[in-house]
């Protein structure tokens, strides 16, 4: 059974670990437009999601060699409610829960760093 990124039914997938914005496929580069900037890109175990200032696009990596790509953009614009959980001491995960009418709650869960604020702060500014 396939398993794609962002199961709409479900909502939730595997932890996301912060890697190197140079990880970002062409692909999803090619779909910037122009002054948007990517805010931070997160793996799973083979697929990964890239937020930018105004979207996140949620990258499928599919087939043996993941050439074949399902590329999933959802702007923030549509979001109604979203709450971020913010890492602690002991506790190094955060957590970010967004609300589309339409599709419903997705949630991302983060291992270690990830500046969660800033996602907030971009969701926050693109929110009408």
């Amino acid at each position: 059974m396939l398993m794609h990124m962002i199961d709409f039914k479900n909502g939730e997938f595997v932890k996301l670990r912060k890697v190197g914005n140079g990880d970002v496929g062409d692909k999803v580069l090619s779909l910037l437009v122009p002054g948007e900037e990517i805010i931070g890109t997160y793996k799973g175990v083979r697929d990964y999601v890239t937020f930018t200032d105004r979207r996140f696009f949620a990258v499928n990596l599919q087939g043996l060699t993941g050439k074949k790509q399902d590329i999933t953009s959802m702007s923030y614009k549509g979001i109604s409610v979203f709450s971020i959980e913010t890492a602690g001491h002991l506790d190094l995960d955060s957590e970010l829960e967004v609300y589309y009418s339409g599709v419903g709650k997705l949630r991302f869960e983060f291992n270690g760093s990830c500046d969660i604020t800033a996602i907030g702060r971009c969701i926050s500014g693109c929110m009408s």
